[in-house]
């Protein structure tokens, strides 16, 4: 059994298979800070995996929903109380996106952004092991969200704890609290997330306290889908009928030389080259 930090961590798995079983299967695994941010975020995953009978998606939650903002019906839930409400979100979104396994960690944010506080790496480390993905998807490091870019920072300190034939394939920086529609297009990994809108409304749709507490995630992420596929190029027709985009993480997952803050600046670096470059053109 993966040994888990906090009280009240959840392991969930919706077919009711064994643990090492169901852990055992996963070759996609969705990391996450909040409820609700793996079916945004990793959507590409779980389409991935969705009715297959080789390939798995397993989600980590790593928070503990405390801090949701609520309004309406929700207005006078406790923290307590939010807590299990957005739980019990996740777990359902786990049945119907047919999720391998289902695990939330219940770490408060405090904890997650405290860079001396080493335990969720530690948990990390314990459900890669386990599960030994092919693909990890995670927030990417340019994210607006601090407590988004302190779950990044403790992937990557996972991955790198890990021996190397152990590390996934390919590890994918998702866009959230900020688009990374900014980045080169060279630089983009532009996932297709089209085909399964229904399936996509309704796993956004479960989220309902989000949605009631004032923030209509559920639109503004299809928005953000149509709208990556049909700005991608604007010399052809779209290649998706839906779209999110990534960061390509894997460099940083496989060679503990290359230091974070500078591979990500490389990304800047490469737009703002690529804005002055067309100013140049035509402004002089």
């Amino acid at each position: 059994m993966i040994k888990l930090t906090m009280n009240g961590a959840q392991r969930f798995v919706p077919d009711g298979a064994a643990e090492d079983e169901a852990f055992g299967r996963i070759t996609h695994l969705g990391i996450g800070a909040h409820q609700d941010d793996l079916e945004f975020m990793a959507f590409h995953g779980i389409l991935s995996c969705y009715r297959s009978s080789d390939r798995w998606f397993g989600g980590v939650t790593c928070t503990n929903g405390s801090g949701s903002s609520r309004s309406g019906p929700y207005a006078g839930y406790t923290d307590v109380e939010m807590q299990a409400v957005r739980q019990r979100e996740q777990n359902q979104a786990a049945v119907i996106g047919e999720y391998g396994a289902m695990i939330q960690l219940n770490f408060p944010s405090a904890a997650v952004k405290d860079p001396a506080d080493a335990r969720l790496t530690a948990d990390l480390v314990e459900i890669l092991r386990a599960a030994k993905p092919e693909v990890v998807y995670t927030h990417n490091p340019a994210d607006k969200h601090e407590t988004h870019v302190a779950v990044t920072a403790a992937v990557l300190s996972a991955l790198r704890t890990l021996p190397a034939k152990e590390r996934p394939k390919r590890v994918l920086g998702c866009e959230v609290w900020r688009s990374l529609d900014w980045m080169p297009d060279e630089d983009k990994v532009a996932l297709d997330v089209g085909g399964y809108e229904e399936l996509a409304r309704t796993l956004n749709g479960v989220f309902e306290s989000q949605i009631a507490g004032g923030k209509r995630y559920d639109l503004a992420t299809m928005g953000r889908r149509l709208a990556n596929a049909t700005f991608l190029e604007s010399h052809r027709v779209d290649d998706f009928r839906e779209c999110w985009y990534a960061m390509d993480l894997s460099p940083l997952a496989h060679d503990e030389s290359l230091d974070v803050q500078t591979y990500v600046q490389g990304f800047i670096d490469r737009f703002a080259q690529d804005v002055r470059e067309k100013l140049n053109r035509h402004v002089g």
